[in-house]
């Protein structure tokens, strides 16, 4: 790996900045990351402490595996949705097995004490922690981070005491499995709050997980399941507790009061009225064919023909929903799995479903059900009049019978530029023949001339008779639009007397039909707008709850990923847990990544917190001093002993750690004075090989003009061999420009792209400024090349004093420039595609792929200037997807080989190659192909999940797939562009030619 990369790993990881302290280090490390790390730790008893923004920031030495701001942690997940019971015992005993053999005899893995003992300074009690993913339980880790960062949640669990008679053998099955899962939980809690390390490991409340769900009664069928089962052991829990301090009273349990509400369900039911309360804890919703979270609520409290409830004579069957007591905690489950009775599998809905930060639900409560009613039937008139708007604005815009349609207004003033055309005579195509003029010639008047003959004129291109031009279509190169267009139609026919009219009418058509469609626009921009508006009366706003959490899938149904968005209340910003990983995030990023359609990654529930009980986020106090109990003073005496007995661990354990590494690094050292044989010299470059060197300039380009430059002067001499060298080189500069001009307007077969030929093509069908085309020419003309014989050399000589007088008013010399230095981008651009292309013929793919990596970047950059400026970008796309593409099967073959050094290999194509690549084809929303690409990478790696594997392969597809599940569409480095060869125009030509043949003899899939 080179250097530079190491420094950065090392600057990242121990947050030292120093280049020269991070290079020495490297030095006595020999390259050994590991050591390098040790060294640094060992010489900065104290780590300078991390900038906030990079405060979150994991590496683990060794492995090149970062996490950080934006990115996603280890993770690995199995297929929790599918009807197999036993899914989740094998997600758990995949978990446990790879903790098993993962830990030490110390009880701490090699990466958690690499990565704690760095980070160790700098992580304050109070700063958020992550949860370890012992591999496919990145669920848990979701949900529990959810209900452990609100405090009243903490709270409960980490007070909760087990009950007096729980001493002795549990009673019932319940009380075997809630229990102990009580005291993991309030371990797990209590490590999280105080804990001196990095991350924390759950593996023995998963253990609880793996007996409980061994049991016929708790089959777990998806992550919705798991978050019912859990509040269900919780509320058990706190049952047993509650029914043994009641005091002859009903007990409260706090898990029921905190998690569960009631709804009033009223309606009809073959024409009897009937009227029951539901208790329920998360209110499930569909997202299928609604926008927006009011929208799923509204559907999901109305059900069935609801028009009868409200009359005394009707049989219909219907039912409404309303809220009469709302839980402080409300957790919406959002169904974005249904399944597909015609492939026989469960998939995954990506349709977009917005959500808001703060959600009022004074339309939902039974309270307000007057006033509801009133509201709907009034939204549902003002909906079924926008239908009818909105069908009357359609005609307007899409107006006509045929399957063409176009606005009316643009029909409108279509007609009135035809009718006000000036009339011709004669069929457009009689006299086509007769006009144009002979092949090879030019208008005198039209041609460039020297400075000094011809003064500045106002047009930017030179002018030709419009007959020679013609539209040409060229699907490699785009089609260029040629300087003067053809011919407007014009009527055959038509009086003053009928012009007038027919103006007359157009006009006010015109106008009116203007007038109608603003009116019909603004009407219905109103009724959106009271719409939108119906609800937020101060009424209707009483009952205001805060988003607290967002829980986020990515993949498709039968696998993916699981992390968490969660509020800090306190600091009044986003963060994002995602297993051991805690990153500051924002509200853009969470829409990104939650209300889903266009990504596979979307929000599956929704956690809402009342946002007038305050008791909820509150901090606790300490009663004497009044002052913010924080970090281990908020836990009950026996976990504290806990947490200080764990923390006294980990440090004996850093200890032995760091004196095995001091041991290793002075073995290291001592082998490193080893003289060692001096390494062998490069085999010298063969002569026949083409030379790296940089791009020619302009002068080296006109070596290659030479021959043309000579056959324009000598076609000159022939036709006025009499005249002077200024007269020669005027004619042979005519002949040229004519020459290049009739290059520029051909429609050549893909394999000819005459741009390559000569700048002047290219700045021609770009229409470049005149003068620009006229000192380039004289350039041409003026080049020391030329110098050969003496009736060149005297041109040569006339060219370089027009070019030394002129002055620097007269051309732009920056704009000249800037068109030189973009037609050698042009030039290397291809210079990528060709070479990318041709490694890609040659099933080379990971030499292609950085060329048409960099075609691709090079070409966007210069179609943003114009449409003819670059390459087909589509062209260029296909060839890049279709080298990750296979890039992607190559390197998951070599996975599925279980050979260790194969197995390596492929993940090195992937994080190395593909992985960086992704967010160059996510960038582009507009771009479907490249989207569905990643997609398909993304599953084909997604469906080892649940397999059965060897548990080192387990633990590499643990720390690779949050990598390739990454939804940041952030552009990473990458390497210098590759070098290219020094090609002479006519080797670019015929080596472009080839290519582009071979291409149409074997045309690509999707081409």
């Amino acid at each position: 790996m080179h250097q530079q990369t190491f420094l950065n790993q090392l600057r990242e990881i121990t947050g030292i900045n120093d280049i020269q302290v991070l290079q020495q280090a490297l030095k006595d490390s020999n390259g050994n990351l590991e050591l390098a790390v040790a060294f640094l730790t060992a010489k900065n008893a104290k780590v300078p402490q991390l900038e906030e923004a990079t405060y979150y920031q994991t590496a683990l030495p060794g492995n090149d595996r970062y996490i950080s701001v934006g990115s996603q942690a280890d993770s690995n997940v199995i297929d929790l949705t599918g009807d197999d019971k036993d899914d989740l015992q094998r997600a758990i005993a995949l978990s446990l097995e790879e903790s098993n053999r993962a830990f030490r005899e110390t009880g701490i893995t090699d990466e958690e004490q690499a990565i704690s003992r760095v980070l160790e300074a700098s992580i304050a009690e109070n700063k958020a922690m992550g949860l370890k993913n012992v591999g496919n339980t990145c669920w848990f880790s979701a949900v529990i981070q959810s209900l452990f960062n609100l405090l009243e949640f903490r709270r409960l669990v980490l007070n909760f005491s087990p009950p007096a008679n729980a001493q002795d053998l549990p009673r019932n099955q319940k009380e075997h499995r809630n229990l102990p899962f009580m005291r993991e939980l309030r371990y797990l809690f209590a490590l999280l709050v105080g804990s001196k390390r990095k991350y924390v490991d759950p593996s023995r409340a998963v253990e609880i997980l793996k007996d409980a769900f061994k049991s016929n009664d708790s089959q777990q069928q998806d992550v919705s399941e798991f978050t019912h089962k859990l509040l269900d052991w919780l509320e058990d829990a706190f049952q047993i507790k509650a029914e043994e301090e009641r005091d002859g009273e009903k007990p409260k349990n706090p898990m029921v009061e905190l998690f569960y509400g009631r709804f009033l369900a009223v309606g009809v039911l073959e024409g009897k009225k009937f009227e029951n309360t539901e208790m329920f804890g998360q209110y499930p919703l569909q997202v299928n064919g609604f926008k927006d979270l009011h929208e799923c609520l509204e559907a999901a409290m109305i059900e069935g023909e609801i028009e009868s409830l409200h009359s005394e004579n009707s049989a219909k069957s219907g039912q409404e929903h309303w809220f009469t007591e709302l839980p402080p905690v409300l957790t919406f489950e959002l169904s974005r799995f249904e399944f597909n009775q015609a492939l026989g599998r469960p998939e995954k809905i990506h349709n977009k479903l917005e959500f808001p930060p703060i959600l009022y639900l004074d339309r939902y409560m039974h309270k307000n059900r007057e006033i509801t009613r009133i509201k709907r039937d009034e939204i549902k008139r003002l909906k079924e009049y926008l239908t009818v708007l909105q069908q009357r604005l359609e005609r307007y815009l899409s107006y006509g019978s045929g399957p063409k349609r176009f606005p009316l207004v643009d029909v409108l003033q279509y007609a009135l530029e035809f009718a006000s055309s000036k009339p011709v005579c004669t069929s457009p195509v009689d006299d086509l023949g007769a006009s144009a003029p002979a092949s090879g010639t030019l208008p005198a008047q039209t041609s460039p001339s020297t400075i000094e003959q011809q003064g500045p004129s106002s047009s930017d291109v030179p002018s030709t008779s419009p007959v020679q031009r013609s539209v040409i279509h060229k699907p490699f190169t785009q089609s260029r639009i040629p300087p003067d267009l053809p011919m407007h139609p014009a009527p055959r026919h038509i009086t003053e007397e009928e012009l007038s009219v027919l103006e007359g009418c157009l006009h006010r058509w015109r106008t009116e039909v203007e007038n109608d469609t603003r009116d019909l626009q603004e009407s219905i921009s109103r009724i959106h707008r009271t719409i939108e508006l119906m609800y937020s009366d101060k009424t209707m706003v009483q009952v205001p709850y805060r988003l607290h959490a967002v829980l986020v899938h990515e993949g498709q149904a039968n696998a993916g990923h699981y992390w968490a968005y969660i509020y800090d209340h306190h600091q009044k910003r986003w963060m994002k847990y995602n297993d051991i990983s805690v990153t500051k995030s924002t509200w853009e990023e969470l829409e990104r990544d939650s209300f889903g359609g266009y990504r596979n990654a979307s929000a599956y529930c929704l956690m809402y917190i009342n946002d007038k009980e305050q008791y909820l986020i509150q901090e606790e106090f300490n009663k004497e001093t009044g002052q913010i109990l924080v970090g281990m003073d908020t836990l009950p005496s026996d976990l504290r002993d806990y947490v200080k007995e764990d923390n006294k661990r980990f440090e004996k354990e850093l200890e032995e750690w760091d004196a095995e590494l001091a041991q290793k690094a002075q073995q290291e050292k001592l082998l490193s004075q080893i003289p060692r044989a001096p390494a062998p010299s490069p085999a010298p470059v063969q002569a026949g090989e083409p030379e790296y060197l940089e791009q020619p300039s302009r002068t080296d380009l006109s070596k290659h003009l030479k021959e043309d430059s000579v056959q324009a002067i000598n076609k000159a001499l022939a036709e006025q061999e009499d005249r002077g060298p200024e007269a020669i080189m005027d004619s042979a500069i005519k002949l040229e420009y004519t020459r290049l001009l009739k290059l520029a307007q051909e429609d050549p077969p893909p394999e000819c792209d005459y741009r390559l030929r000569h700048a002047i093509v290219y700045f021609i069908q770009n229409q470049a400024p005149k003068k620009i085309i006229e000192r380039t020419l004289l350039e041409q003309f003026g080049d020391h090349n030329l110098s050969f014989d003496e009736r060149c050399r005297n041109i040569m000589k006339v060219a370089q004093s027009k070019l030394e007088m002129i002055k620097p008013d007269e051309v732009n010399m920056e704009e000249y420039e800037r068109w030189h230095q973009d037609y050698r981008n042009f030039r290397e651009t291809t210079m990528f595609l060709m070479v990318g292309l041709e490694f890609f013929q040659k099933k080379s793919y990971m030499e292609a792929l950085l060329y048409l990596i960099y075609a691709y970047q090079n070409n966007k950059e210069l179609l943003s200037k114009g449409p003819y400026r670059g390459h087909d970008e589509e062209l260029i796309s296909h060839y890049r997807r279709e080298c990750l593409l296979k890039l992607n099967e190559h390197a998951a073959a070599l996975f599925e080989s279980g050979d260790d050094q194969e197995v390596n290999n492929g993940l090195i194509i992937m994080n190395e190659l593909i992985v960086p690549c992704l967010p160059l084809l996510l960038v582009d929303e507009m771009e479907e192909k490249d989207i569905v690409a990643v997609e398909d990478m993304r599953n084909r790696w997604c469906s080892y999940l649940g397999q059965e594997m060897e548990p080192n392969l387990q633990e590499k597809l643990t720390d690779f797939l949050p990598k390739l599940l990454d939804c940041s569409t952030e552009i990473k480095g990458f390497n210098d562009p590759p070098k290219l060869p020094s090609y002479s125009t006519h080797e670019l030509c015929e080596r472009y030619a080839r290519i582009m043949l071979s291409l149409s003899r074997t045309p690509a899939d999707g081409r």
